[in-house]
């Protein structure tokens, strides 16, 4: 059998991700992303913390992992090394939908949900976009339609090393943390760290907020930049936001404290980070210095949730 060689795409390191020059094509995929992360949203049994809408990095992509449907299960998986997004069954059935410059949007929303019905699944999503600039049902959005297959695989190339990482960092951690997963409304890779303790619920929150804040949190992400932020970067925030936060040091140097909708928020310029030395160490370095500045001043018993080296048991 001929396999395809690929190697040479994943040179180590983090490849360059500068907004401007792939927005387009972003809007796009994240558009697409939306499409089946309501099909997840819609179709999984619910999980806490909405973590059951969620998609996760894959050796070929982003995916939905297993979603349970009548007596078998499918996944949706999209492929950035050839391109397609692949619908497999646990029956062996498998439907595709080729990724590619001109797919708009309303070509894509169609094309997947005829897949699924060839596959013998029937769902209805709330079927616009969520939280976006646009807000033209996907149906109809024959606009976004740029797709560049060399960008898409780039920054999927950097959310592999992101996924690794913060892999990493939640494996230090005992008490609750969350799957390093990517939340589509806003196209961001997230791990986040629990307390344990309970939040009381704000009753003017909406329900995603009731949920997803309904204990304390130190959350860690990644974003690509959007209309608010205009680069790649890395956060941090903690909540409820202890006072006197933003007073804390941060590593590396260039990570700093902004405000965002009233509260602290960490943030460290993913293009800052590519230029530095051992880069990994300093992003493990950034998520360390914001938990612990968050950890101290909430009073959490960061000791107790220390996971111990496997040697010292």
């Amino acid at each position: 059998m001929v396999t395809q060689d690929h190697t040479p795409e994943f040179a180590p390191g983090f490849p360059p991700l500068p907004l401007e020059e792939w927005e387009p094509t972003k809007e796009t995929l994240h558009l697409y992303i939306q499409v089946i992360g309501k099909i997840r949203l819609e179709l999984m049994p619910r999980l806490n913390h909405w973590w059951n809408v969620t998609l996760y990095v894959n050796t070929r992509g982003l995916g939905t992992r297993a979603i349970p449907y009548k007596f078998f299960t499918f996944e949706i998986n999209f492929d950035f090394i050839d391109h397609q997004l692949v619908i497999s069954t646990s029956t062996g059935a498998e439907e595709r939908v080729i990724l590619q410059d001109g797919l708009s949007v309303s070509q894509f929303y169609t094309s997947v949900m005829k897949a699924l019905k060839t596959l013998g699944i029937s769902v209805e999503i709330l079927a616009k976009p969520y939280d976006l600039k646009s807000t033209v049902p996907f149906a109809q959005d024959h606009t976004h339609a740029t797709y560049n297959p060399e960008q898409v695989h780039r920054y999927w190339r950097v959310l592999v090393v992101v996924d690794q990482i913060m892999k990493e960092f939640s494996g230090r951690f005992y008490g609750k943390t969350c799957p390093v997963q990517l939340y589509w409304h806003h196209m961001d890779l997230v791990v986040t760290r629990f307390s344990g303790k309970s939040i009381p619920l704000n009753e003017e929150a909406s329900v995603i907020e009731k949920d997803a804040y309904s204990h304390e949190v130190i959350s860690f992400g990644f974003w690509p930049g959007d209309d608010q932020l205009r680069f790649p970067a890395f956060y941090s925030y903690t909540y409820p936001s202890p006072n006197g936060i933003e007073l804390e040091k941060l590593e590396p140097k260039q990570a700093h404290w902004v405000d965002s909708n009233g509260s602290p928020m960490a943030i460290l310029n993913y293009e800052e980070l590519r230029q530095l030395d051992n880069p990994r160490q300093q992003l493990l370095n950034f998520m360390e210095s914001a938990y612990k500045a968050g950890a101290e001043l909430a009073g959490w018993p960061i000791e107790e949730l220390k996971t111990i080296p496997l040697d010292e048991l």
